[in-house]
């Protein structure tokens, strides 16, 4: 499927918003460039004017001190200082002593402008609603030396403006232009970055089966996170992989002897027409499916006992002394059957862990299970909490025979069972055990116990209750 259909199916381009990305902000850019341009273009306009009204307005007065004496401007000099061909300038001629002497009347400097008799000052006006520029210069009277002339010129801002307009207008080609190729490049370089994520796109395309590490070699440091992610999937898929394979190993090498059995003993039953023979067959084959049964729940607990990624919600606060003590009391009725004496010693206090409550069950079970197995008809077994600095041990031990000191350490491993036992088991038990103290970050331990039988300990890092953090 190419891009072009999943184009049409609404899905969403990275090429699409990396340019819309960046095209925006750069039309927006260019449409303030030509507002700046505009300005500067004013700018300049309004100098360059500002520049000939002084001019003008000192040609005024150069032309009254020498060519009018008599203060007054000739017709000819007045149409020319008021002349404009698409709008209108003015002119004011004013004496200090005799008011207007020529020019337009409005037209005047504010109050208070000539403070020091200064040079031609430029200031902002307004006639008859149009908005005017002016410049002003005080001078002497030469017919009458005591007397002040203030001669003003001003004009209108319609040239600037055009100025400032056809300016803008000259540069909009060159703008254009501008904008093709910025739009083109950007493409470009869009196109060509995305080209880039093709060799990664055909390496995972190429693989069938194959979930090694895709590697941080050859990989742009954007699309980094990305790839690391998938690696990351890749070690999740492979350790899922590796537990189903292991289970259904382990599933072939537990389950192959009592399936044997189930033959052997229906075959028994079959040929023989004896009842005794055909009762004792049936018998054998009873006690070959309650091993088949439990060897597969083992098997199921074993697996995901060996899950070691939490997800949200696997676990809570749990108070070991509530809970413990609960769950042991659910296992008395079969202690009683089997003849052993079961019971539980801990604080009366809080101790609480972060756990799952349902493999904190599993794991106890197995342990008591393996108790009543092994300890043997009248056995004491105790399960007792106590806590240690920032360590709760959780322990469970029997006055039992024991396990000799050279096969304790191989205590906990996969279908290991003590040379010599007499009871069925799959060795499994306490490889469960082990693998639930690890989810939750703790560690079992075996030693012999204080009665000559077996000590098993789990301890899990404490954690602070809800009381002390002002929970219920």
């Amino acid at each position: 499927m190419n891009q072009r259909m999943l184009w049409r199916e609404g899905r969403q381009s990275l090429r699409r918003r990396l340019l819309t990305t960046l095209l925006v902000p750069l039309t927006v850019l260019l449409l303030v460039n030509s507002l700046i341009t505009y300005v500067g273009a004013l700018i300049y306009a309004n100098h360059v004017h500002d520049e000939n009204l002084i001019i003008d307005t000192m040609t005024l007065v150069q032309m009254m001190a020498t060519e009018s004496p008599d203060g007054q401007v000739s017709s000819q000099a007045a149409f020319l200082l008021e002349y404009e061909p698409d709008g209108r300038n003015y002119f004011s001629v004013f004496s200090a002593k005799h008011g207007l002497i020529a020019g337009n009347p409005v037209l005047r400097p504010p109050g208070g402008l000539f403070r020091n008799n200064d040079g031609p000052l430029l200031y902002d006006v307004q006639i008859e609603k149009h908005a005017l520029r002016a410049a002003s210069l005080l001078m002497t009277n030469t017919r009458d030396p005591g007397d002040q002339l203030e001669v003003t010129v001003a004009e209108t801002l319609r040239d600037r403006h055009q100025e400032a307009r056809q300016i803008l207008l000259l540069s909009i080609p060159a703008q254009t232009v501008l904008i093709i190729a910025a739009f083109l490049l950007i493409w470009l370089g869009v196109r060509t970055g995305l080209r880039q994520l093709e060799p990664l796109t055909t390496q995972l395309a190429n693989r069938e089966h194959d979930l090694a590490p895709i590697g941080d070699a050859n990989v742009p440091v954007e699309i980094l996170p990305l790839t690391r992610t998938i690696d990351g999937l890749f070690a999740r898929l492979r350790s899922m992989l590796a537990l189903h394979e292991r289970f259904i190993a382990d599933a072939a090498h537990q389950l192959r002897t009592p399936l044997a059995g189930l033959s052997v003993h229906a075959e028994r039953a079959q040929a023989s027409s004896d009842p005794e023979t055909i009762s004792d067959a049936l018998n054998h084959i009873q006690r070959l499916i309650q091993r088949a049964n439990r060897t597969s729940s083992q098997l199921l607990a074993l697996t995901r006992a060996q899950t070691t990624e939490h997800e949200a919600g696997d676990t809570e606060q749990l108070n070991l002394a509530t809970l413990i003590p609960e769950l042991v009391g659910q296992r008395v009725h079969e202690a009683l059957i089997a003849n052993i004496d079961l019971g539980y010693d801990g604080p009366a206090g809080p101790l609480w862990i972060e756990g799952d409550r349902h493999r904190l069950q599993e794991m106890l079970d197995n342990l008591i299970d393996n108790g009543l197995r092994y300890a043997g008809r009248g056995s004491l077994m105790t399960v007792s909490l106590t806590q240690e600095g920032n360590e709760i041990c959780l322990a469970v031990e029997d006055n039992g025979p024991g396990v000799p000191p050279s096969w304790v350490e191989r205590l906990g491993e996969r279908f290991f069972r003590v040379p010599g036992s007499e009871e069925e088991g799959s060795g499994l038990g306490l490889a469960i055990v082990q693998r639930i103290a690890e989810w939750h970050n703790g560690q079992a331990r075996y030693m012999a116990g204080s009665e000559g039988g077996l000590r098993v300990e789990i301890i899990f890092p404490a954690q602070t209750g809800p009381e002390k953090n002002g929970g219920a």
